[in-house]
This record gives structure tokens, sequence and C-alpha cells, in this order.
């Protein structure tokens, strides 16, 4: 049986795999919602063909321009961490780039989140805690869904809740080029961790 390791001597590390930083160098800088969301795409991707996490991809930009802050995959199973999701990874690194808790700042830049499929309900409660000013999706939560993937309790409420709040939604963007990498994950799965 595995002995339990102290509590003082616990830490959590959330990394990005060793291909990002060169994945990341060969790519241009992105200026439009599409170039943006391709890039998102291009992550979620070449994250399952590599089998270093599920199929979404995600990333924070300066919002306007193209300015990236932090990019995630998901690292769930990679990391043992059932938090580990793209947008989770993503938001906490940008958040760590700038040296803050938030992304909001008063009368400064605001940051808009890039993923591949819409949020699932800590995703997106994340969103709203972490000061973003735009949340931009391409597929549809449905899409996950149908893969047996657990998404929790997102309503439609719930993006309306975001929107009274100042976070502009935008969804559908490049969605078919997202579903694409949820069927490959499907296909080269042995199965869905959360469902």
């Amino acid at each position: 049986m595995k002995t339990a390791p102290a509590l003082n001597h616990l830490e959590i590390k959330l990394t990005l795999p060793d291909w990002v930083r060169p994945f990341l160098k060969k790519n241009s800088p992105c200026s439009t919602d599409e170039e943006k969301m391709r890039l998102a795409v291009a992550l979620a991707r070449e994250n399952v063909l590599r089998g270093t996490g599920g199929p979404v991809g995600a990333a924070v930009f300066r919002d306007p321009g193209p300015e990236l802050l932090a990019v995630g995959v998901n690292g769930v199973e990679r990391l043992g961490n059932s938090v580990a999701h793209a947008e989770m990874v993503a938001i906490m690194l940008a958040e760590q780039g700038q040296g803050s808790y938030t992304l909001r700042i008063p009368a400064g830049p605001k940051t808009a989140l890039f993923t591949t499929c819409e949020p699932c309900a800590m995703c997106l409660g994340a969103v709203l805690w972490s000061g973003l000013t735009r949340l931009v999706c391409g597929a549809p939560r449905e899409a996950a869904l149908a893969l047996g993937f657990e998404e929790g309790p997102v309503f439609p409420e719930s993006y309306r809740y975001l929107e009274d709040r100042g976070v502009e939604i935008v969804r559908g963007v490049l969605a078919g080029e997202a579903r694409a990498v949820l069927r490959l994950y499907q296909e080269r799965s042995e199965g869905i961790y959360n469902g």
C-alpha cells in the first residue's frame, strides 16, 4: 500500500509537455480570432497525437492584439491532477507570468481566453474569477458530452451570468476543426477519463 507523504511536503507542479515551447516557436503571431483559435486547435491536436493529454487546447491573449500570455493543453492524466484542464493551465500560467492572481487590471489591457471547446463548469467559473474579459470557444459543449466527458452544471444562465459581469462570449470559432480534434481523441483513446 502506498504511503501518503507528510502534508508539509506536498506541492503541486503544473507543467506543459516538453514539445510545447518548440511548437510555439514555429507558429507565427496571431492577430485575428481565427488565427488565435487555430493555435489552440493545433495545440490540442498535437497533445492528442503525442499522447500527452486530452483533446482541448487553450491560449490567453491580450485583447485586442497579438500578444500571447500563456497556453495550456489538457494534462489531467499526464499530471495526475483533475483540475489540469487546458483552460485552467493557461489561466494559471498567464497569472503567474503577470505576477498577479487576476488578469483584470483597472484601466489596463484586457485579456481573452481562446479554448477549443466550450468550458466545463470548473473552467467557466475560472473565467470569471481570473478577470478575463472575453471567452472565445470552438466546439460546442455538446461535442464533449457526446464523447462521454462530464462537463458539470453549465446552463445558459451560466453564460448570462458572465456576460452580466462584463465577460464577452464568442462561440463557434473554427468549431469544425475543434470537433475534429475531439473525434481524433475518441479514435485514439481507450476511454474518457472523467466519463
